[in-house]
């Protein structure tokens, strides 16, 4: 009996997938545990493998195409078996690829009887091209991935190929901005790259034409560049001819443009830059002619504007300079430019600063600090450091206190959902990893039960992962408690945001050198200073202020974080 596989739920928080690749094609036989396709969930492309034996009697989603979560992926059986009751109710282009010859020459009937009598035998013939004409062969389309669950729209940071390179499966393509991370998107095909659709530094929604990817010398003319979209290969028609002058005013719209685009050197040579790279040097007041291009073929882009020093200015402008300045009055009178420079937001940074509005603005934050001697855990974490192989930092520390301290004060361990609150049995620490494009959470899973050299090895581990960007969507799910720590910059006391849906975090500064008061005297100590930024909705002071007693407890006292 045949089995209908749905688009997997890989991540708590994923809506749905995209299909980066099929390794298995229609009609080949599979086997349980055979990888089936590569889907793109959060910052990752992960594999799918099948739990089933047949055949793959459908593909219900095309490579590249992006589906909710229990959309239709395909369908594994027995060779030959009938799934027309399976296939039905799904969408137009799930079932035409299942559909009988007599089923589509029918459509094509109802196409051609919805048209004028004049376009009747045209039309007819462009059907008996069928629809394999609409893309030449060997030639595949590239849309805008969706990266993560909450991406709508890609920025291309960086084109690590340009148009005519040689591509081959798994060369890296371009460097592709989300909602969280500048992540590197790399080919599933070979061939050449044809077709770039979107430049570096532009943004474009999930879906939209990325590149075009086939043999070398394909006419990709046909394609529709502005969505990733197919133009039907017709017989001329005064509809045809009428689209085709359309097409041929926008093409010299482009052309037009594309001279915009270009200057001339002080030497009369063509200077060739980007559209982007020209309206930011036209708002910097930057002359082309002094930036040298890093593109192909010397094309000034983004970041060859960016990195404009801009030292040598024109003869004319110093010579006019210089004589503003012999004209003003002696007295000194300050000189400069008002400027600005402004920077696109990133994905990532816009949901950053869309999520701690929304828990800044919607849970009453209100903090807690307290200060703790750190005499004793800086003579146990020198011994503990003595022993061979092992390697234990302060920020490992306060992760274990923290966890030992919520297992007494479980009510710090919640969430509010609004109608209940839901206390967490289990303790999973989030750690605040600072990386270029923003900040991410990996999660220490049963933080609790884990020694201090594996809460130092793990979150060595992750936070390695999270700086090159081969972090997993399983890595940052799931956190029950916050650690942020500063400490290390030697910021001594700060306060954070909570980090949604928990009900507090903690802020760790830098330890001190200084006086302090011990039996009556005066002498050096060493302090650290502990905020509490706790959600009012379910933390009350008195639970919060109970958990961070608890918690100095434990760091002023380490051995017992050891029994």
């Amino acid at each position: 009996m045949a089995e209908v596989i749905k688009m997997p739920r890989l991540s708590d928080t994923m809506e749905e997938g995209t299909v980066a690749k099929w390794l298995k094609q229609k009609g080949d036989k599979v086997e349980e545990g055979d990888i089936l396709a590569e889907i793109e969930t959060d910052k990752a492309t992960m594999e799918f493998e099948s739990f089933y034996d047949g055949t793959l009697l459908h593909i219900g989603i095309d490579e590249g195409d992006s589906a909710p979560v229990d959309s239709l992926l395909a369908i594994i059986g027995e060779e030959g078996e009938d799934i027309s009751g399976l296939l039905e109710g799904g969408d137009d282009d799930s079932s035409s690829d299942d559909s009988s010859d007599d089923d589509k020459k029918e459509d094509r009937k109802e196409d051609k009887d919805s048209e004028e009598s004049k376009e009747e035998e045209s039309s007819e013939d462009s059907d008996d091209e069928g629809d394999d004409g609409e893309i030449p062969e060997g030639v595949e389309i590239i849309k805008m991935p969706r990266l993560s669950d909450t991406m709508e729209e890609g920025t291309v940071a960086a084109w690590l190929k340009q148009e005519g390179d040689k591509v081959e499966e798994g060369d890296i393509l371009a460097e592709i901005e989300t909602d969280k991370a500048t992540m590197e998107f790399e080919s599933f095909y070979e061939g050449t790259l044809l077709k770039i659709g979107i430049q570096e530094g532009e943004s474009a929604k999930v879906d939209s034409l990325l590149a075009i990817i086939g043999p070398e010398g394909t006419d990709v003319s046909k394609i529709d560049t502005s969505g990733g979209g197919k133009k039907k290969v017709k017989k001329s028609s005064d509809s045809d001819k009428e689209k085709e002058t359309d097409s041929s005013k926008e093409s010299d719209k482009q052309d037009s443009e594309e001279k915009k685009s270009s200057s001339q050197t002080k030497d009369g040579g063509r200077i060739f830059a980007s559209p982007l790279a020209k309206k930011m040097a036209e708002d910097k007041g930057i002359d082309l002619a002094d930036v040298s291009g890093s593109g192909e073929n010397g094309r000034i882009v983004k970041k060859d504007i960016e990195n404009f020093k801009g030292a040598d200015k024109p003869a004319e402008a110093k010579k006019e300079k210089a004589e503003e300045t012999s004209a003003a009055p002696q007295s000194y009178v300050p000189a400069g430019e008002e400027s600005f420079e402004e920077r696109k937001n990133s994905q990532m940074r816009k949901t950053i600063a869309k999520r701690l509005g929304e828990s800044k603005f919607t849970a009453p934050h209100y903090y807690l600090t307290i200060e703790v001697d750190m005499a004793n855990a800086m003579a146990s974490r020198k011994q503990i450091n003595e022993m061979p192989d092992v390697k234990v930092s302060f920020n490992d520390m306060v992760i274990k206190a923290s966890a030992m301290a919520l297992r007494k004060h479980p009510q710090v361990n919640s969430q509010w959902t609004g109608d209940t609150m839901k206390i967490a049995k289990h303790i999973h620490m989030g750690v605040a990893v600072a990386v270029e494009e923003g900040l991410v959470v990996p999660v220490l899973k049963f933080a609790d039960q884990m020694s201090l050299t594996q809460i130092g090895g793990n979150v060595k581990d992750l936070a390695g992962k999270a700086r090159n960007k081969k972090i997993q969507p399983s890595d940052m799910e799931g956190s029950t408690f916050t650690v942020s720590n500063l400490g290390m910059f030697g910021i001594v006391e700060f306060t954070s945001i909570i980090n949604q849906p928990n009900s507090a975090i903690l802020s760790v500064g830098t330890i001190v050198e200084k006086p302090v008061v011990k039996n009556g005297e005066i002498v050096v100590g060493n302090t650290m200073k502990l905020t509490l930024a706790c959600d009012h909705r379910t933390v009350d002071g008195a639970t919060g202020a109970a958990f961070l007693q608890t918690l100095k407890t434990y760091l002023e006292n380490p051995v017992t974080m050891l029994a």
